[in-house]
């Protein structure tokens, strides 16, 4: 789990992904405006797995505009925002890509720009940083 404070998301589940350069976390609603003159961008994060019922809404200077090659291979332009990121007691300032991706496992892909410097990966192991989420009890089935 990570926290991202700058845009008031207090816990997300992310990927540690060592093979993506780029972090990136899944956002809806993306709009770019201007404040005083300088391009910022609104958008909505949605930081629970498989569920659109909590809702952030986040306003952010806009870094810039990066293609960005996704694992499938396709290229897209997606907006990049500085912000910070913590990690256990940890925190250091991110270059973060918004992108819609309703469909992965995970919220946030934490790449390896963002890890460097600041952590190392043990890829055997998990949740060194906080503790696993609890899971959910499973509901008796109906008789």
């Amino acid at each position: 789990m990570v926290a991202l404070p700058d845009l008031g998301v207090t816990r997300i589940k992310a990927k540690i992904d060592t093979g993506a350069r780029t972090s990136a976390v899944h956002a809806t609603r993306i709009r770019h405006e201007r404040v005083e003159g300088e391009p910022w961008v609104r958008f909505v994060v949605h930081p629970e797995q498989r569920s659109h019922g909590v809702v952030v809404d986040a306003f952010a200077p806009l870094l810039e505009t990066r293609a960005i090659r996704s694992s499938n291979g396709e290229t897209q332009e997606r907006p990049v925002i500085l912000t910070t990121v913590a990690l256990g007691d940890h925190r250091w300032p991110i270059e973060l890509t918004l992108t819609a991706r309703p469909q992965m496992g995970f919220r946030m892909l934490l790449g390896r720009t963002a890890l460097r410097r600041h952590a190392l990966v043990d890829p055997g192991r998990s949740y060194l940083a906080s503790p696993r989420p609890p899971k959910m009890p499973k509901m008796p089935k109906p008789r």
